[in-house]
């Protein structure tokens, strides 16, 4: 006797069942192929460096070590240093970015300022139009931040993007909150920041993790503005560099792959480009691992409820 869906008019029968099975079926040959790569580089940098130019090693590694992450963490003398600058530049420059951004986007949600066209407009073509390279550089120098931290904080305080999406969010507020706070006497910021601001916790969330993630991820901006000072290097540009090293073992790693060398140069060459890559990747994502399960809950419900305007 065949079985009703809960909740469904329609019976469930054997090609119900068998739609259920293939589209289980496929969400974990999805999950597995989404899963697989993170798991073969964690394999990766936990083996032997030139055991793993044999290949064969896929979810688990061969011959456990940890040589891959102490060349990394020891025998860079900068990285600890660089591993500050990445976290100091990632909760600063991401805290003051989502303040600064939420300041002008509650402005624009304003219907009475009369500027809010004007500034809507540069806002949005800010989004499409850049200076280029060189002009950017340019103004970074003449603003005295070449070799200065704070090139890491100002040129990304105000986002086109993420203010457009705070705006969005804002606006679905009921502005009789905002009319109500004026009547007991409170002034913009005092709106602002007890009103309008826990109310936005979602979409603030989920910014807050869109930045603090391209802040730990940036490197570029250090090669082009902190190369010639060590103390503000970064732990990306750092194992960018390390990478670029490692490249030239390529031929030596073979060697030891092949048994064509000595017992000393065996022991010189115990990292691989490959091996030094896969480690790299696990130190640079595991940071955000940790921050991310933390701020899930608010990542989809302040997209989406930020781009619909109630």
């Amino acid at each position: 006797m065949a079985k009703k869906r809960k909740g469904s008019p329609f019976k469930y029968g054997i090609w119900d069942f068998i739609f259920d099975i293939l589209n289980h079926l496929f969400l974990i040959f999805l999950c597995v192929v989404t899963l697989y790569p993170f798991v073969n580089v964690i394999a990766i940098s936990l083996n032997d460096a030139t055991d793993a130019v044999r290949g064969g090693i896929y979810i688990w590694p061969r011959e456990f070590s940890w040589r891959n992450f102490e060349v990394i963490l020891t025998e860079n003398k900068n990285i600890v240093q660089a591993l500050k600058i990445s976290a100091l530049r990632a909760l600063l420059g991401s805290a003051l970015s989502v303040l600064s951004c939420l300041m002008v986007a509650y402005t624009l949600s304003r219907k009475d300022y009369i500027f809010r066209p004007v500034l809507t407009t540069f806002f949005v073509l800010t989004m499409y139009f850049s200076g280029g390279l060189i002009p950017t550089y340019l103004l970074i120098r003449y603003l005295g931040l070449i070799n200065n931290f704070l090139v890491y904080i100002i040129p990304r305080l105000i986002a086109a993007f993420n203010i457009m999406i705070m705006r969005s969010y804002i606006e679905t507020i009921p502005y009789s909150l905002v009319e109500a706070a004026k009547i007991d006497g409170a002034s913009e910021y005092r709106i602002l920041f007890t009103v309008i601001m826990p109310l936005s916790v979602p979409v603030l969330a989920t910014i807050l993790l869109y930045t603090a993630v391209g802040q730990w991820n940036s490197w570029f901006d250090t090669m082009l503005y902190c190369s010639s000072e060590p103390n503000l290097s970064t732990l990306q540009f750092e194992l960018q560099k390390l990478l670029q090293a490692a490249r030239t073992m390529s031929s030596s790693a073979m060697d030891v792959a092949l048994g064509t060398t000595s017992a000393e140069q065996q022991t010189k060459a115990a990292v691989t480009p490959n091996s030094i890559r896969a480690a790299m990747t696990v130190i640079a994502v595991v940071p955000i691992l940790f921050v991310y399960p933390f701020l899930q809950r608010y990542f989809i419900h302040g997209l989406t409820l930020g781009g619909v305007k109630g």
